[in-house]
């Protein structure tokens, strides 16, 4: 017996039960390996982010991307779109501190040195080289051959020049050339000092340590601990080799139908009338001549089955399975909207600009912050450091001064559909010029001052304004008919 505490009561033992076990059981149907699709799955892996991108993973999707990026034509129009499309014709600096006489002058003195060192043109390559090889390494140095006083230079290198010599491949701080911290923060790069594809790699394998503050390193961190980047076009890699194969394929077929070809046959049973012909043999045939068969023997010629319907079909659709993978519609990656009308087009553009917008927002912040704040510690060096912003500090100082970068902007294909929005979102105070300005990649100072001198010089010149509403026009009467009040105001009219 067992007392209770509570009751003070004895509770016989035999009245005592095991309360059962409810075990659940989930189970999810992809988790399950079964013959279907144990082939399908027969790849998959628990690998580390860096163990996954290796180093010969990485080389391998590099070589295969350039390959396809070389030779196809698609691939080769949809990098450059994107290329385009992101840095356009470069980005623009505007300063936004309390100087605007200093706000002008490193304006100017930042596009006149990025003119000088083709900033536009870099930033395109590293888009370029992020989406076929997965990431783009830029060194700052300097240049003392620019026309600039500022002799800072962005140069950059290819992927394959980073990299672990022998000696540190087994080095639990370094991931393929990137040397960490206790923290994961690169702290130094090993840069080969020639390609691994010149000639002379087999006779020269030296490397120089750079400082990370002196590197710029962007790629695409689709997993957290990942140091090194794939190429973005990785998916699209099988796509595109079975589009190349399907049309060879295909043309080839056409062009044996196209071509005068036949097979000789014959009704007649083996070792019958019909005369002897080697078999397999080949027999030339010219165009415009008639052809004589050999005694019961018949020709047939090939029927042309070629380019099939589904063709057309067949490229549409894997184009567009190979553009998802950046985020860019059929059309873009085409170039072909045939098929599109004005809705679905804009439809399904707004993935691709959002996209566009996020991408330039990276490259803001990963390169070109980096090269304002290394810019500018030059330029304040130039300067003698007598140059200021405010009393926080000099111009070259670490922490960046307000500022704000401009892209070009996406051309709307019915402007005078966007010109009557944006008219309506001024009017119902739900934007502002500076965003609108923005949306074209303008800076909203500098167009209100040019519009003003415009507009000066129109009154100068006595020209009407655009915008300016038509004189009213003016009853015919005759001269005589006409008081001074009417002249008075129909010369008041023209002058407006």
């Amino acid at each position: 017996m067992i007392a209770n505490a509570t009751q003070k009561r004895p509770i016989a033992l035999s009245r005592l039960r095991a309360v059962p076990v409810r075990r659940v059981r989930g189970r999810f149907d992809s988790a399950a390996t079964t013959e279907d699709n144990r082939r399908h799955w027969a790849n998959a892996d628990a690998l580390s982010a860096d163990a996954a991108a290796s180093m010969a993973v990485r080389r391998t999707l590099r070589n295969r991307a350039r390959y396809e990026v070389a030779n196809n034509s698609y691939a080769r129009g949809i990098v450059l779109t994107l290329a385009n499309d992101t840095i356009g014709t470069g980005p623009r600096l505007q300063m936004l501190t309390a100087s605007d006489e200093a706000n002008n002058e490193v304006e100017h003195e930042f596009d006149r040195w990025a003119h000088e060192v083709s900033l536009a043109e870099k930033l395109r390559t590293m888009r370029m080289a992020r989406a076929q090889d997965g990431e783009a390494f830029g060194m700052l140095v300097n240049n003392p051959v620019l026309d600039h006083p500022v002799k800072l230079d962005l140069r950059l290198i290819e992927a394959d020049h980073v990299t672990s010599p022998d000696a540190y491949l087994l080095d639990r701080r370094e991931v393929d050339g990137i040397v960490l911290d206790g923290f994961g923060n690169p702290v130094a790069y090993h840069v080969l000092k020639n390609h691994p594809g010149n000639s002379v790699w087999g006779f020269n394998d030296e490397y120089r340590t750079v400082p990370a503050s002196h590197v710029i390193h962007v790629f695409r961190q689709d997993r957290p601990g990942q140091h090194r980047g794939i190429p973005e076009i990785t998916p699209a890699l099988p796509l595109f080799a079975q589009l190349r194969r399907f049309t060879l394929a295909v043309l080839g077929a056409a062009e044996a139908a196209a071509d005068f070809a036949g097979i000789l046959y014959t009704d007649a049973p083996a070792n019958g009338e019909a005369e002897q012909v080697e078999p397999m043999d080949l027999v030339e045939l010219e165009r415009n001549m008639l052809l004589t068969m050999p005694g019961g023997w018949k020709m047939s010629q090939v029927e042309p089955m070629q380019p099939a319907t589904t063709y057309a079909e067949f490229k549409r659709e894997i184009l567009n399975e190979i553009a998802r993978c950046l985020n860019m519609p059929y059309n873009v990656a085409a170039g072909n909207s045939s098929g599109y009308n004005y809705a679905s087009g804009r439809l399904d553009h707004q993935t691709y600009y959002k996209s566009i917008r996020v991408d330039q927002a990276f490259m803001a912040e990963k390169v070109l912050d980096r090269v304002l704040a290394a810019w500018l510690w030059e330029y304040a060096l130039e300067a003698g450091g007598q140059f200021v912003f405010d009393s926080a500090g000099p111009l070259g100082g670490r922490v960046l001064p307000d500022h704000q970068w401009f892209w070009d902007g996406m051309e709307h294909v019915d402007p005078a559909k966007e010109a009557s929005a944006q008219e309506t979102r001024l009017k119902n105070h739900t934007t502002t010029l500076a965003h609108e300005y923005a949306r074209q990649g303008k800076d909203w100072e500098a167009e209100l001052r040019q519009r003003a001198r415009e507009r000066n010089l129109m009154l100068e010149l006595g020209l009407p304004e655009p915008s300016a509403k038509p004189a009213a026009a003016i009853p015919a009467r005759d001269a005589e008919d006409l008081s001074p009040d009417d002249i008075e105001e129909a010369a008041h009219a023209l002058s407006h």
